[in-house]
């Protein structure tokens, strides 16, 4: 098994790449195992997903033993499948209200640094590092990569990571915008199992709104977006979630979200 999930009681939805001997490489297998854990947190009501990785490196990017067997349309098919179902389970973590944590460790380069970009909350390990690595052997990213970089660090600092293929360390990933902080790297599972289940005891459905609006915000027109923010608080507020958080609010107490029954994900 290359990616297991699990998803447990309270809704925490641990998704973990499996294949530590290949420093995690995506190979077809571990594409489509994202792909089958993205939508059983789906169709699991996941609250959160914590995304980790077994072994020294967090992911080292796509599995290029497999990919070197094969060439001409043989290949590009391969490829072809491989980022179909990679990229179909980016869109199915994105669409779904659980906020999603990374925990990133070790050497980290091409789709690992995809996934760990498309992340809302990233936590990375002291030492882990960052290497876009496609052009080095003549490929365009994948991953999303080209879509993340951009609005994470800019597209200036993302060319420049995309073009020179330069090692970037954690303190520096914190520090532009790569990943959200950066923890000793004995700390890691603990402060990413611990974020994740703050983040389980939240309003999903919020979250999810959220998480949408800041993603539309950044290419949208300043006045529709406006008008979808209107739109989405009116809808929180009116929901059993808005009520409960008021409600405490005003009683002093703290709010209980997992009372409230998730609504249907969107569509991706």
């Amino acid at each position: 098994m290359s990616v297991g999930c699990a998803l447990g009681d309270e809704g925490l939805a641990r998704v973990t790449l499996c294949r530590p001997e290949a420093g995690n490489a995506i190979d077809l297998a571990t594409a489509r195992g994202l792909l089958d854990a993205a939508r059983a947190c789906a169709a699991g009501k996941a609250r959160a997903v914590l995304l980790t990785a077994q072994g020294r490196s967090f992911c080292v990017g796509g599995d290029l033993r497999e990919f070197s067997a094969l060439s001409g349309r043989a290949l590009e098919r391969h490829l072809l499948a491989v980022t179909g179902a990679l990229h179909e389970a980016l869109r199915t973590f994105a669409a779904i209200d659980a906020p999603m944590v990374a925990a990133v460790q070790g050497p980290v380069a091409g789709a690992g640094t995809g996934l760990a970009a498309a992340a809302d909350v990233t936590l990375a390990a002291d030492d882990a590092s960052f290497t876009a690595a496609y052009t080095g052997i003549g490929y365009s990213p994948d991953a999303g990569v080209s879509w993340f970089l951009p609005r994470l660090i800019g597209p200036k600092r993302a060319l420049d990571l995309l073009l020179t293929n330069r090692r970037v360390p954690a303190a520096e990933a914190e520090r532009i915008g790569l990943v959200s902080r950066v923890v000793a790297a004995d700390r890691l599972p603990v402060e990413a199992v611990r974020t994740a289940e703050s983040l389980l005891r939240g309003p999903t459905a919020a979250f999810g709104a959220t998480r949408r609006l800041v993603r539309s915000g950044l290419t949208g027109e300043l006045g529709p977006h406006l008008d979808r923010e209107a739109g989405a608080l009116a809808t929180a507020a009116a929901s059993e979630e808005g009520r409960e958080g008021v409600a405490a609010f005003l009683a002093k107490r703290a709010p209980d979200f997992t009372g409230v029954p998730l609504p249907p994900a969107p569509a991706p």
